[in-house]
This record gives C-alpha cells, sequence and structure tokens, in this order.
C-alpha cells in the first residue's frame, strides 16, 4: 500500500484572536504549513507553533500568502515577477529564523490562499514565486496543488517537490479547487472527506465533482485547520486512512516529472 503525509495549515491566530486547533491538530497530522504573519499569524503565534511543532516531530513547513491580514490572503491582489519573489523569499526568512529558534527547521513550503490558486492557473507566476523560495534554500520541498500549473511549474525547475490533494475541498475537472463562493465547495462532513481521501490515494488519482478521475501525484493531503469540523475530518481521515493499510510518514520529496 502507499504512504502518504497528512498536512494542516496552522498558526493562523492573531494575538488574542484564536483561529483553528492547532494544538490538537498537531497530535493527528505529520507535516504542519505555518502561517507567516502576512496572511496570517503573528510572531508571537509563530513561535508557539513552531514550539509544539519541534515538541511532537511534526515536518515544519513556511505558508506564505498575500499580504492581507484583513481578507485572510484569500483575495486576489496583482504582485508578480522580483516583486512575488521577494515577499515569499522574506515570509520563508521569517518562518526559518522562528523555527531554528524552536529548535528545529523548515523543511517545505507551501503557498496560502489565492496566492495558491493563481499560481495553479499560471506557471509563470508559480515559478516566480517558488524561485523566490529557492533562493534563500535550494533544497526546501516545495508543496504544490497536483495536477496543476503549480506542479509543472515545479517539474521545470527541476527542485524537491510533493504533490497535494485536498481532504475538505471539491475540485473542478481542471484539478482546480471549486470556488469557496459555490456551494459543496468546502466539505463538512469527516465520514465523506474520509472516503473520497481513501479513494483517492487507492486510485493514485483525484475525483472532481463530475466524477472524472485525474492521475496525480499523491503525497500528502491537506486538512485545513480553520474550519468547524477540521479536527474530526483530520481524525476520521488518518483512522480511514490507517484501516486502509496506507502508511503515514513525512513526504520524501519527489524531483522531475511525476511517474
Amino acid at each position: 500500500m502507499p504512504s502518504v503525509d497528512l498536512n494542516a495549515d496552522m498558526g493562523e491566530s492573531f494575538g488574542p484572536w484564536v483561529m483553528g486547533q492547532d494544538a490538537a491538530l498537531l497530535e493527528v497530522i505529520t507535516s504542519a504549513n505555518i502561517a507567516c504573519g502576512i496572511h496570517a499569524g503573528d510572531w508571537d503565534v509563530m513561535a508557539q507553533t513552531m514550539r509544539v511543532a519541534v515538541a511532537q516531530g511534526t515536518g515544519i513547513g513556511a505558508h506564505p500568502g498575500f499580504p492581507d491580514l484583513q481578507g485572510f490572503g484569500r483575495r486576489r491582489m496583482q504582485i508578480a515577477g522580483e516583486s512575488l519573489s521577494n515577499l515569499v523569499a522574506w515570509q520563508l526568512g521569517a518562518a526559518q529564523a522562528m523555527a531554528r529558534a524552536a529548535g528545529g527547521s523548515v523543511r517545505h513550503l507551501k503557498l496560502h490562499g489565492a496566492l495558491a490558486n493563481m499560481c495553479a492557473e499560471d506557471e509563470a507566476l508559480a515559478r516566480a514565486a517558488y524561485e523566490g523560495a529557492l533562493r534563500v534554500d535550494p533544497d526546501i520541498i516545495i508543496m504544490v496543488l497536483a495536477a496543476t500549473a503549480q506542479q509543472r511549474a515545479v517539474e521545470g525547475l527541476g527542485c524537491a517537490w510533493a504533490g497535494e490533494i485536498f481532504a475538505d475541498r471539491a475540485y473542478n475537472d481542471d484539478a482546480t479547487l471549486v470556488d469557496r463562493a459555490l456551494p459543496g465547495a468546502v466539505i463538512h462532513d469527516p465520514d465523506l472527506a474520509a472516503r473520497r481521501m481513501v479513494e483517492m490515494v487507492q486510485a493514485g488519482a483525484i475525483v472532481t465533482e463530475s466524477g472524472a478521475r485525474i492521475p496525480a501525484p499523491v503525497d500528502t493531503i491537506c486538512l485545513h485547520g480553520d474550519g468547524a469540523t477540521a479536527l474530526q475530518i483530520a481524525r476520521a481521515v488518518r483512522a480511514a486512512l490507517e484501516t486502509a493499510g496506507v502508511t503515514l510518514a513525512p513526504f520524501a520529496g519527489r524531483r522531475g516529472a511525476a511517474g
């Protein structure tokens, strides 16, 4: 049976405003994508999240997004080229510093929200974002939305990467995520999410809303940390995968075209 990583976006609280159930999720997942204080989070939240991740032995990732605290990084912005590269490099540097201070290190990077969605559609934009990260750390593993322009960008760059699918999001037929504004875009039922993930991992494919199957490298599964049923979904997905005989472990990263 295949091996798969479970990841969650976290560290998204801000001051006294709490977002998600990070400590509990860190007991379930194998990799954590930690906000860098730009779309969400702050220096204290980053420090605390990093410390818990290190204590749990969870793989630490930087989770850069657009500079949009009010919109939680989910509003599209027009930042391209060198400026986008610098924005990603800046956030990765902050994550590296906080991880080192906590006794750990950053092993992967995953784009957040609107930035991720735009890079899933635009290979040149994705390449600009990833080049910013790779200038800081040429060995970092880039987590990409599988079977999208993000994947094409890392394949072209020849860097280490891991393909990601989502437990709690519905898919379009081009492997992009259904817009959150549309009905059914976000999955709240833990049992449904668990069944979908077992099916996709076993098939090595993304199953879309229409029932289409898109072959994809399934290295890691995202469990969003900010939803009301996030923790229940995380536990249900892990239990279902283990019951199906799937090994849960941090991804090693791959290079070149998916095979």
